[in-house]
């Protein structure tokens, strides 16, 4: 049980330290232009590489069906955030269609 609470401190510390430095090294500096547009898409890139896996992927297999209920809640919290544009509606339209599929289907 220790080891697993080193683990944790040396992660968290890392992870402290990775965010610390560019703010650290890049305080007194400009960010150029470019490089601020490219950090536009890391939010929506780091979503996406969390949720597409646990949306597609079941038992180490593509689940691309009508019968993956992740999908079809995924499609209703797409369809809410492009109606919406606005998280908290996404995630709870997504988490109470899948609650509802799972309901109806048990």
């Amino acid at each position: 049980m220790m080891e697993l609470w080193i683990v944790l401190l040396c992660a968290g510390a890392f992870t402290f330290v990775t965010r610390l430095s560019f703010l650290v090294l890049l305080r007194n500096r400009e960010v150029p232009s470019l490089a601020m547009q490219a950090l536009r898409f890391v939010p929506p890139a780091v979503l996406s590489a969390i949720v597409f896996p646990e949306v597609l992927i079941h038992d180490g297999q593509l689940a691309a069906s009508p019968e993956n209920l992740r999908l079809i809640a995924g499609v209703v919290a797409i369809l809410v955030a492009w109606r919406f544009k606005r998280i908290f509606p996404t995630i709870a339209a997504g988490m109470l269609a899948l609650w509802a599929l799972q309901a109806a289907t048990a």
